[in-house]
């Protein structure tokens, strides 16, 4: 099947889900700067914010963004403990600045959340979700 048949678009799905991905991670980038913090180091608040965690832990839920050159999130947690926003041996947790902190970021990375599914109702979202999660499937993913 030609997918250009069905849609019209000359431009395939991986292209946009590409250039997605980039105007995504180009927005959190810029909103995150702004405190000096990276991706990396929300996605560690927001793991540990749920309920404390262990490094071990936080690499296993976050795998898909460790690559070869950050095997692991053990340095950027260092880097939030070393702001006073991460605190435990084991098991970390939020500390209470770390906990205003992911409040005040939650409420940003939302409104950017919002702001990328302007338009969009509920139902055309999560069946989005359910046919990108089915072509990863049929790719073997």
């Amino acid at each position: 099947m030609d997918v250009s048949e069905i849609t019209g678009q000359r431009r395939p799905i991986g292209y946009w889900i590409k250039h997605l991905h980039g105007l995504t991670e180009s927005s959190f980038e810029k909103l995150l700067a702004e405190e000096h913090l990276t991706r990396r180091h929300w996605q560690v608040m927001n793991v540990v914010a749920r309920e404390p965690a262990t490094v071990e832990s936080i690499d296993a839920e976050l795998s898909p963004f460790l690559t070869a050159e950050q095997p692991s999130l053990r340095p950027v947690a260092g880097e939030l403990r070393e702001r006073g926003w991460l605190d435990g041996e084991g098991e970390l947790s939020l500390t209470e600045t770390g906990a205003r902190a992911h409040a005040d970021l939650l409420g940003k990375v939302t409104a950017t959340r919002t702001r990328l599914t302007d338009g969009i109702s509920v139902e055309e979202y999560q069946a989005t979700i359910d046919v990108l999660r089915r072509m990863s499937a049929n790719m073997g993913g």
